[in-house]
């Protein structure tokens, strides 16, 4: 049985410096960007760019991951605040939406040439991460009386994809103050 070798220390600083210059040429020009245009961005070879993504789909997939990693960091340090008393979930919870809407709304066109492209993360495990922390979090701000019984997951994936992710900052901080209260306890009455 043949060992698999580790990724050269170039090749693994290349992968990364074609990540960063994708993420920041799709969402500067859009899913239309040229692979050469993200290799010179990357200052790295079209063919080095092909070696590592071998299509845009996968170069998009690949950014769409890190960014999905990024926020299962984010909910499971949110959750880790929560546990330990520095934070409580409620406003840990409105936090993470906060900065996952601002997030989206600067990278909404890597999401856009995801959507176009049709690249989806294949592995769901940071996905699995994230809703698994957002859970934790509606969970603990459900025992401390202070998120609403009926709030799910789905929920607060829901209010995600009704961000106005294209308006400016005002609109969006203004969105989060208004959506909010429908999570808590005290604003509203739910009839069936």
């Amino acid at each position: 049985m043949t060992q698999a070798r580790a990724p050269r220390a170039d090749a693994v600083r290349n992968r990364r410096k074609i990540l960063t210059a994708a993420g920041e040429q799709i969402t500067a020009h859009g899913p239309d960007v040229g692979m050469d245009e993200i290799a010179a961005a990357a200052g790295v070879a079209v063919g080095t760019l092909y070696r590592h993504f071998p299509t845009k789909t996968d170069l998009v997939a690949a950014v769409v991951a890190e960014y999905v990693a990024r926020v299962a960091q984010d909910a499971e340090a949110a959750l880790a605040r929560a546990a330990d008393g520095t934070g409580r979930a409620l406003d840990e919870l409105t936090a993470f939406l906060g900065r996952v809407v601002e997030q989206s709304a600067t990278d909404r066109a890597v999401k856009a040439a995801a959507q176009v492209l049709g690249a989806q993360p294949g592995d769901r495990a940071d996905e699995d991460r994230a809703g698994s922390a957002v859970a934790g979090l509606i969970q603990a701000g459900q025992a401390d009386g202070d998120i609403h019984p009926d709030v799910t997951v789905n929920d607060i994936y829901l209010l995600f994809s009704t961000a106005p992710t294209d308006q400016p900052p005002a609109a969006r901080a203004r969105w989060l103050a208004l959506v909010t209260p429908g999570l808590t306890t005290g604003a509203r009455q739910i009839k069936n």
